[in-house]
């Protein structure tokens, strides 16, 4: 299938429909995180968005467009959590009803916040593409709007308005680290670095154990691939057309990360930055880690796309960094 390809102008409308709902987030700079990858190093802190996590950009943006017809039908979408966290809030925002398919072990920090935002969640499967094609039967049984966590112009255009607001702030930013489930985030990234500062290098990053967008990014086709990573947000076996699209023409860079060099990124961000961070929001830590030579010296943005850890995966997470 062919969608309209998001620009720069997608990009900044989408942040006139947003702003009345959505303030501009955080780019903080941390000593010690520069001093460890010797650059100078700032953090976008998407987990001081409302749901804690960047998609919600993207909710608002596509909820607030869809037509009266759609809202009357409701809204349904697949989620590991922060997608589907995006969509209810955004639904709720525009009084349209919403349907959640999560995976049968969803994250209960990110299921009791769907709960909280008055979304209806449906159970089903071991991870989110098992859910992802069980809502896809609901949506086509029952005739609601549909929204995929990827292959959507309007969701997009959303979470482009992150990166917007990075070189906004900091012109000078030379590289941009952003992870990689679906793809939407790195997708945005790439529209607007390249309108913007064609100079700007645009990385993602990928769990090894999850390689799905990695893989279909180096072969230039959409394959599957298996999934055994811990970090939710990372955690697809398939490839999205339209944001691998845009990252085969734009991306400039694509890491693999191992889910104990995220793990232990974790840690080094929560212990830095004094905030809460989810495992694929300290990939791009992990990342950098692994590209510190070539990063030397540069003005570098690492996306902390979200916060959404329970209790017990920070404890995890902490305990581990301590072992080590």
């Amino acid at each position: 299938m062919e969608w309209p390809v998001p620009t720069l102008a997608d990009v900044l409308e989408a942040r006139r429909r947003n702003s009345p709902h959505l303030r501009p987030t955080p780019l903080y700079s941390y000593a010690s995180l520069s001093e460890l990858l010797g650059a100078d190093v700032f953090v976008k802190h998407e987990n001081h968005q409302p749901v804690g996590a960047f998609k919600v950009r993207g909710g608002v943006n596509l909820i607030s467009q869809i037509s009266a017809a759609q809202r009357e039908r409701g809204v349904i979408a697949a989620s590991t959590g922060n997608h589907g966290q995006s969509i209810a809030y955004a639904a709720r925002l525009f009084g349209v009803a919403a349907t959640i398919c999560v995976p049968e072990g969803a994250n209960p920090v990110k299921v009791a916040s769907m709960r909280g935002l008055g979304a209806e969640l449906v159970f089903h499967g071991r991870d989110y593409d098992d859910a992802r094609e069980h809502c896809e039967q609901l949506a086509s049984e029952h005739g609601y709007r549909y929204v995929h966590s990827g292959n959507e112009p309007l969701l997009i255009a959303g979470v482009g308005t992150e990166t917007l607001e990075i070189l906004e702030e900091q012109p000078a930013t030379d590289v941009i680290v952003v992870p990689v489930g679906g793809g939407s985030g790195a997708a945005g990234a790439c529209i607007v670095a390249r309108a913007v500062n064609p100079g700007v290098r645009v990385i993602g990053v990928q769990s090894d154990a999850a390689p799905a967008a990695f893989r279909s990014w180096q072969a230039r086709r959409l394959v599957e691939d298996r999934m055994e990573t811990f970090a939710e947000g990372l955690a697809t076996r398939t490839a999205f057309e339209l944001p691998q699209q845009i990252l085969w023409k734009h991306l400039n860079d694509f890491v693999l990360v191992s889910d104990d060099e995220i793990r232990a990124a974790q840690a080094l961000m929560i212990e830095a930055t004094r905030n809460l961070v989810e495992a694929a929001g300290a990939a791009p830590l992990a990342a950098a880690l692994r590209l510190r030579g070539q990063l030397a010296g540069k003005r570098l943005a690492l996306i902390l796309s979200g916060g959404n850890a329970t209790r017990e995966q920070l404890l995890e997470v902490l305990v581990a960094s301590n072992r080590g």
